[in-house]
């Protein structure tokens, strides 16, 4: 993908972001045993927070008029920062997408960060390790912590970073 472009989205862009949401929880339903609901749809209210609710940003990817893929932001009125919802379509994975994305909506937020992920997504644990250390070096950490109200799953890993300012591609 030569160009990478990551924009606020807007209320009109709602609709895109609802059908990328729902791609993204059918992966992540492979890691968490989530199922959808009766309408064959997953839980949306962290996209819809995003969209309506202060210190929360929903972002797409896009390459000219092709959406590639979304992120949501929340924490924007606090200390930390968390990427609480990214997603790269299946057909732009590997590309560099994923990356350049991230540092574009790192950059608009400068400060410490947080991201989740899961030990038995494999690819999602290595790209994360790979984007803490792009943007922030060896100056990173990484944890685990249960899931709230959700015994029966696994810790999550969170890495957490500090960006400082714009961070340019390479």
């Amino acid at each position: 993908m030569s160009e990478v472009f990551v924009q606020l989205a807007h209320e009109a862009d709602l609709p895109v972001a609802e059908r990328l949401w729902l791609m993204f929880c059918h992966d992540m339903s492979e890691f968490r045993g989530a199922l959808p609901d009766a309408d064959g749809t997953f839980r949306s209210d962290r996209l819809h927070a995003a969209f309506t609710d202060p210190g929360w940003a929903p972002y797409l990817v896009t390459n000219g008029e092709r959406p590639l893929g979304l992120a949501v932001v929340r924490g924007l009125d606090g200390p930390v920062r968390v990427l609480s919802g990214f997603f790269v379509v299946r057909g732009a994975r590997g590309t560099g997408v994923g990356l350049r994305a991230v540092r574009q909506v790192v950059a608009r937020h400068p400060g410490t960060w947080e991201i989740a992920f899961q030990d038995d997504n494999a690819g999602a644990a290595r790209f994360w390790r790979r984007v803490a250390t792009a943007i922030a070096g060896d100056a990173w950490t990484e944890e685990h912590r249960l899931v709230p109200n959700r015994p029966d799953l696994p810790p999550d890993a969170w890495i957490s970073f500090t960006a400082r300012g714009a961070i340019g591609e390479p």
